[in-house]
């Protein structure tokens, strides 16, 4: 009998978290403060998040250590297990060997946890009472909701309004676990009342919904704010998923030659990628895929650049691949890759030429996502929809050069909370959006005032 599962036991949960910083060509150029425009301190962070982050924030050491507290909770759950996808490869007749590492078996049942409990351990140590956040799909609002809840923080969300509407069970499940949720944009701030002010029926964005939350986190000497990618501590803590990958291809006895995760932000790109973008620096041949929704497609048609991280210009300005902060993406149901900007470390990787982008539509993303549940048995997430169609579309070119080939890709959630989105393709009630050339040329002239 094949082996499909490949497992690792509790003890060989990495100890360390990968710090890719300390091994690129070029790190990005450091992060500004939004009013003078300087490179910002450690005491320009403060009042936003713990120190300990705010050092593995800046930190060049090639690994940080896991703390005790960290590990048993990530315990729960980890190591994940990495799966090939047998039955996919028999559907789609290739010679490619397609193996996903399934981040679906956590407790909220996405990758998110990996740093929300990070996050919420150093919080806690620090002595913080509350932890603040936005969300779009619900994924990190239901994981920081989770994790706060284990150290006995106070838990409030901001969700992007048309997610909050679109997905009535994750706002149940952020609730089951103790927090509090909030449509954003909300009357309840500045800068939620000034997007209302404008549109009332705004469908909301992770731009504004950052706004609210680091609004009101500055505003409380008890609260601190939380976010769930972009920043380089966030995709610090998501590299327990690669180096627990790296063990378990080796068990395979096989070697990605293509590693493809999808990308809002970028933390379940960068978590099972980073730890192999070491290898490929130090020469080994891999071809790293980042894919994202084409009417979102910050690393196809963005620009590099200086640019706020939220809507109301409250958080530091990052170099990365944007669209522009004031962007507001159209409604599709992969609600956490609706952010206007990538990583800074996934962007000045995408600039280095370590790896590269494609975006794609809605529709075949959940064609694809389709396809994969009726063979592995897994609905995925709407955001996990676009690597299993990068791995459909390079396992289908395999099979036309008739070459073998590895592709390992992040299945970053199940979509068991998503099922609205599926009702409503199968009766082909959703439709394409593919931002065009003009709109991004129109959000990007916004920025012209700040530094390149």
């Amino acid at each position: 009998m094949n082996t499909t599962k490949f497992l690792l036991s509790e003890n060989e949960l990495p100890q360390t978290w990968y710090n890719i910083a300390a091994d690129m060509p070029s790190p990005p150029p450091p992060p500004l403060h939004p009013g003078t425009q300087n490179p910002i301190g450690p005491e320009d962070l403060a009042p936003l998040f713990p120190m300990e982050l705010i050092l593995q924030e800046v930190s060049t050491d090639p690994t940080i250590p896991i703390p005790p507290e960290v590990l048993e909770a990530l315990s729960l759950y980890r190591p994940t297990p990495l799966i090939r996808a047998r039955r996919l490869e028999a559907a789609l007749d290739t010679p490619a060997k397609i193996y996903f590492k399934y981040e679906g078996v956590s407790p909220t049942g996405s990758h998110k946890p990996n740093t929300a409990i990070a996050q919420a351990y150093y919080n806690h140590k620090e002595g913080v009472k509350r932890l603040i956040t936005e969300t779009g799909a619900g994924q990190w609002g239901s994981s920081l909701a989770f994790a706060a809840g284990l150290f006995g923080l106070e838990c409030k969300v901001y969700m992007v309004r048309i997610s909050y509407e679109q997905k009535p069970y994750r706002k149940a499940l952020i609730e089951t676990y103790g927090a509090e949720i909030l449509p954003s944009p909300s009357p309840y701030t500045n800068a939620g009342r000034a997007i209302l002010e404008k549109d009332p029926n705004s469908p909301g964005s992770l731009g504004i919904a950052i706004s609210e939350a680091v609004e009101e986190a500055v505003g409380r000497e008890d609260t601190k704010y939380s976010l769930g990618s972009v920043l380089n501590h966030v995709l610090l803590h998501q590299t327990v998923i690669g180096q627990e990958a790296q063990k378990q291809m080796a068990m395979t006895g096989d070697y990605p030659d293509v590693i493809i995760g999808c990308v809002g932000g970028g933390s379940n790109f960068a978590g099972l990628a980073f730890p192999f973008i070491r290898e490929k620096i130090n020469g080994k041949e891999i071809d790293f895929l980042a894919v994202e929704p084409a009417s979102c497609p910050t690393l196809t048609k963005g620009e590099l650049r200086y640019d706020f991280g939220d809507t109301a210009e409250l958080t530091p300005l990052t170099q990365m691949y944007t669209l522009g902060h004031q962007f507001v993406p159209a409604a599709i149901h992969a609600g956490g890759l609706r952010y206007h900007g990538s990583a800074p470390l996934v962007s000045q990787l995408l600039k280095s030429g370590l790896i590269r982008a494609e975006a794609y539509t809605q529709l075949n993303t959940f064609d694809s996502a389709l396809l994969f549940a009726r063979t592995e048995g897994i609905v995925p997430a709407p955001e996990s929809g676009h690597a299993i169609h990068a791995a459909i579309k390079t396992a289908r070119q395999a099979r036309e050069e008739g070459r073998e080939k590895t592709i390992l890709f992040n299945l970053s959630g199940h979509g068991y909370f998503d099922m609205s989105a599926y009702t409503n393709f199968l009766a082909g009630n959703l439709v394409d959006h593919a931002l065009s050339d003009a709109d991004v040329k129109e959000n990007l002239a916004k920025l012209e005032a700040l530094p390149v």
